[in-house]
């Protein structure tokens, strides 16, 4: 069975936003809440059962050009302006460490026969701006599933691409590059998380992490590192960037919690881009239904 991914999707075929949310509503009244595969080269008919899944996405427009990525400069407009010429084809994803079938992979042959699925998930940033996002990618669990890590392993680790050439946010030593991130096994298993291709049923744009990104729904922003080409299981924690570069106001699980503030400002509400008035935090970003079983018996003002 073919499936169609995002880079083979011709214009002619993508569905334009206010029919993707057309879609979606009338979905949302039908009871339909499941993921589905892209066959027909059109997006998915369906949607992952989420909080976010009532609440309409933020605009196209919004999304592509309020970012954060270091790599192609420090302001919210800059990625979109100076992303356009990265280059994402061919891209290799390094699978090493604690697991089976290490190997450098092609991500065609990492993805190949995994459901492409369309979800529609809250972004929280730790800077207190949010949004809705739908995102199109495939369950971590799934490739991990895969590559078959080691019972030893224990966390897995995810690099960006090392790339100053085209990434000029590199030359500078704002961060300690490349961007790395870390999951804890049963949090890089947990059906919300994904690893994302697409966007709007449209192939991700470069300054949203294109091709290969990671999302977990129930974190602050950070922990989406963008543009993967490694991925490494471990048994010991990994350090994450944002760590390194300041402990003391950035940890390992960054679990979105309105009780625990960043030392420079509240987390207690957040702006929802696109919207005049502040909102209410929720803990978990809204997710607490699914994960908070991940965390019992865990001090989450210590372990931020």
């Amino acid at each position: 069975m073919l499936i169609k991914r995002p880079t083979d999707i011709p214009s002619s075929e993508i569905t334009a936003e206010d029919l993707y949310l057309n879609r979606r509503k009338f979905l949302a009244l039908a009871g339909v809440a499941t993921a589905g595969v892209v066959g027909s080269g059109k997006i998915a008919s369906a949607f992952a059962a989420a909080p976010a899944q009532e609440e309409k996405p933020n605009t196209w427009e919004e999304i592509t050009t309020y970012n954060n990525y270091y790599e192609f400069g420090t302001g919210k407009d800059e990625p979109a302006q100076n992303a356009g010429n990265f280059k994402t084809k061919p891209w290799t994803v390094k699978v090493d460490g604690l697991v089976k079938k290490p190997a450098d992979y092609h991500l065609e042959d990492l993805l190949k026969g995994v459901k492409l699925e369309d979800r529609v998930y809250r972004f929280r940033c730790v800077e207190a701006w949010s949004m809705v996002i739908p995102w199109q990618g495939v369950p971590l669990a799934a490739l991990i599933n895969k590559v078959e890590p080691l019972p030893s392993a224990k966390y897995v680790q995810f690099t960006t691409i090392l790339a100053p050439d085209q990434m000029f946010g590199q030359r500078a030593r704002i961060l300690d590059w490349p961007y790395v991130e870390g999951l804890r096994m049963d949090e890089a298993m947990h059906p919300l998380t994904l690893m994302v291709t697409g966007l709007y049923g449209k192939t991700l744009p470069n300054q949203n992490g294109a091709p290969f990104r990671l999302i977990v729904p129930w974190k602050y922003g950070f922990k989406g590192v963008k543009a993967i080409v490694k991925m490494t299981f471990t048994e010991k924690q990994p350090m994450n960037t944002w760590q390194i570069a300041n402990p003391s106001e950035y940890g390992f699980f960054a679990n979105v919690n309105p009780e625990v503030d960043h030392p420079r400002w509240t987390q207690a509400s957040e702006r929802r881009i696109g919207q005049f008035r502040r909102q209410k935090t929720l803990m978990f970003n809204g997710y607490a239904d699914e994960v908070a079983k991940l965390y019992a018996g865990m001090d989450l003002r210590k372990n931020f």
